[in-house]
Parts: C-alpha cells; structure tokens; sequence
C-alpha cells in the first residue's frame, strides 16, 4: 500500500467537510462586506411599500391619539369626578 491509497480517502473526506465550511464564510464574508449596501436596499424597500407620513399627518395623528387618550381619562373619572370628567373632556375638544 502507498502513502496516496492511505491519503486520499482522508483527502476526500476532509474536502466534504471543508467544502461547506468555505461557502458559508464566503457567503457570510460578502455579507459583513456589503452590509451598509444591503441595508440601505432593505430600507428602500420598506419605504416603497410604507412611506414615511408628512409631518402634517403625524402631527394630526398625534392630536388624535391625545384626543382618545383624554376622552378615556374622562370616561374613567366620570364617575368619580364629574368635573374633572368635564374638564377632561373640554380640553379634548379643543385639540
């Protein structure tokens, strides 16, 4: 028997072993490499599918969401404290 018959069988089975281990570091190598790139492509496709609101629909948002926030601290004050309940709800409707 010669050192190649002894050697190749280990060869081959070292590369089945190997041959994956070096795909997955490429593959995670050009991953790290491009990251900025793929994040930015990742964030404009978000924006193609949800654009940002304008600041005028956020602000309104905002104005509503105080507005249900007021109105349920009313509702749970009315019974309690009907002038703070209407209170509450003044400030609400001037929002």
């Amino acid at each position: 028997m010669s050192f190649l018959n002894v050697a190749t069988p280990a060869a081959i089975e070292f590369a089945d072993l190997a041959m994956p281990l070096l795909a997955v570091s490429i593959v995670g190598t050009i991953f790290l490499v491009f990251e900025p790139l793929l994040t930015g492509l990742l964030r404009a496709a978000i924006l193609v599918v949800k654009p940002r609101q304008t600041r005028d629909e956020r602000r309104a948002r905002t104005t509503l969401l105080s507005m249900l926030t007021l109105n349920r601290m009313a509702d749970e004050a009315d019974g309690r404290d009907p002038a703070l309940a209407a209170e509450l709800r003044s400030i609400a409707a001037r929002a």
